[in-house]
């Protein structure tokens, strides 16, 4: 890597928005974590609305700029796209496939496609779906940074034609995720958007045994829950909580039930960003648990494991409080350790040296562009 770090271009969500939401979160992290560690990193983000003045703090983490269309994008910033080590195209971009196909033929250096929900992507393309990506543009990208690891990984080189597939797990910014005094309000809470393929965890582990124990309190908050769903009287309802105000929320509750969704769950080795973010608040999580957690988590110690109402049940009445404080004390001391922005950032940087050295899979051999192949050209012409 040279004395100025690599070049960086994202082309991805909304991460100014103030919603809180877990792409913007990892993102911003991300970004800033990056900048930190000698990188420029220019995140492009589609979206037509103006940005608000109040969103100055996301560019602090790496410079910001939007475009309304794809044609917008090519006409202003294809120099820059030409110019990076990496251009990384993220998942659920609107247009992706188009952004893809143009990214990686505008590519200098080296592309990449980063994918915050894998197991929603290959359950995409098996359904014939190909908004964000096709299977013929898979295998252009050199390189597809995967929030699921584990089996998939090896799903994706050998199923899918992946040039390079490797795990880059979402993170949490410390800064915005520590412990925040406060008066415990709630028994049991989640935080998350409604999805079908998490309301049958939620319906075992939080709603059930709030019926159960109505003296207690819990609350669910998030967008999207269908009037359908039965909510019992002390579960307290929260549409959408700002990013800065999560800590307050995870702070307020005895537990928090962190779900994964269901394909997710089955394949394993998938953590989500509100997992980290829970723990490095010092929260007492809860999981449905997954295949490959203590990968990240120690059960038991770290993480506490309920498959079952009974399970709830039985952490909500019988644990003592001493000992839930200390699983989360002991969950913000691993998520600080090994899931910060920083570990990812410092992930995302040993992948980069890995593609640029290895050379160029999707051109064919077609050389080494950006900052960082003019160097390495520059070195090997003075090698001999």
């Amino acid at each position: 890597m040279s004395a100025s770090g690599y070049s960086y271009v994202f082309l991805g969500p909304p991460i100014t928005s103030p919603r809180g939401d877990e792409h913007a979160t990892t993102y911003r992290g991300l970004l800033r974590a990056l900048v930190e560690r000698g990188h420029t990193a220019l995140f492009l983000e589609r979206d037509e609305t103006p940005c608000p003045d109040g969103d100055l703090a996301a560019r602090r983490r790496g410079e910001v700029a939007r475009y309304a269309s794809l044609e917008e994008l090519k006409d202003r910033f294809s120099g820059a796209v030409r110019r990076a080590d990496l251009v990384i195209v993220g998942s659920r971009v609107p247009e992706g496939a188009a952004v893809g196909a143009w990214a990686t033929g505008e590519a200098g250096g080296r592309a990449a496609f980063h994918d915050l929900d894998t197991h929603g992507t290959l359950r995409d393309l098996a359904a014939g779906q190909h908004e964000h990506i096709t299977p013929a543009l898979l295998p252009r990208y050199d390189l597809y940074l995967s929030s699921a690891g584990g089996p998939t990984i090896e799903l994706l080189e050998r199923r899918h034609g992946a040039a390079r597939a490797r795990p880059l797990y979402c993170g949490v910014d410390p800064e915005i995720y520590f412990p925040e005094p406060s008066a415990c309000v709630w028994d049991l809470g989640h935080l998350g958007d409604h999805r079908e393929d998490v309301h049958g965890p939620l319906e075992r582990l939080l709603l059930q045994p709030a019926r159960l124990l109505p003296r207690s309190s819990f609350a669910v908050a998030g967008a999207g829950y269908p009037a359908g769903v039965d909510f019992p009287e002390n579960v307290s309802r929260v549409d959408r909580i700002p990013a800065g105000a999560h800590r307050g929320f995870y702070s307020a509750q005895r537990f928090t039930l962190d779900v994964t969704p269901r394909g997710a769950a089955d394949a394993g080795y998938s953590p989500g960003a509100r997992l980290f973010e829970a723990a490095a608040c010092g929260a007492a999580i809860v999981s449905d648990g997954w295949p490959g957690i203590d990968r990240f988590f120690h059960p038991g110690e770290e993480i506490l494991i309920a498959r079952s109402t009974e399970d709830a049940l039985r952490l909500l009445c019988d644990m003592p409080d001493r000992a839930r404080a200390a699983v989360g004390r002991r969950a913000r001391r691993r998520a600080l350790a090994e899931h910060t922005a920083a570990h990812r950032a410092e992930a995302l940087e040993r992948h980069t040296r890995e593609v640029l050295d290895a050379g160029s899979r999707r051109r064919g051999g077609g050389g080494l562009g950006g900052v960082r192949g003019a160097a390495l050209r520059q070195r090997r012409c003075s090698d001999g």
